[in-house]
């Protein structure tokens, strides 16, 4: 599996984060985001080309809970996690190349984690029921 959903592959998803020791990269997404639906296809290929990631499509309105506090306003918003630390967080625009680029930047360890306004960790997020 290359994409994993929240919503269908949950106990898959907290078995493969529990595994992993690559990145975690969560695009935040809505159905009804078109920019979303055609971003879609390029986060698949990536996820394809890079099976040491778990790459995880979460629906903000599906997946509310798993938000917390945390407003996403901007499609496509990019989690870059290494291990328990987010690497990068933010909205990109919709070009794969992007993301592409700071996975690189991320598996070489050239991105500092950050510290401020960012989602806690996919994995406490999923084991803490939400």
């Amino acid at each position: 599996m290359n994409i994993f959903n929240p919503a269908d592959h949950r106990a898959r998803l907290l078995e493969r984060l529990q595994a992993l020791q690559g990145l975690v990269i969560t695009c935040f997404c809505a159905d009804w985001c078109n920019t979303c639906k055609q971003y879609a296809p390029a986060f698949a290929e990536l996820a394809r080309r890079h099976p040491e990631h778990c790459f995880v499509w979460l629906d903000i309105e599906d997946h509310e809970n798993l938000l917390g506090d945390d407003d996403i306003e901007n499609f496509p918003t990019l989690q870059i996690q290494n291990g328990t630390q987010t690497v990068f967080f933010g909205p990109l625009l919709p070009y794969i190349e992007h993301l592409e680029k700071l996975v690189d930047r991320a598996e070489r360890g050239e991105l500092p984690a950050v510290t401020a306004d960012t989602p806690a960790p996919l994995q406490e997020r999923l084991a803490s029921g939400a």
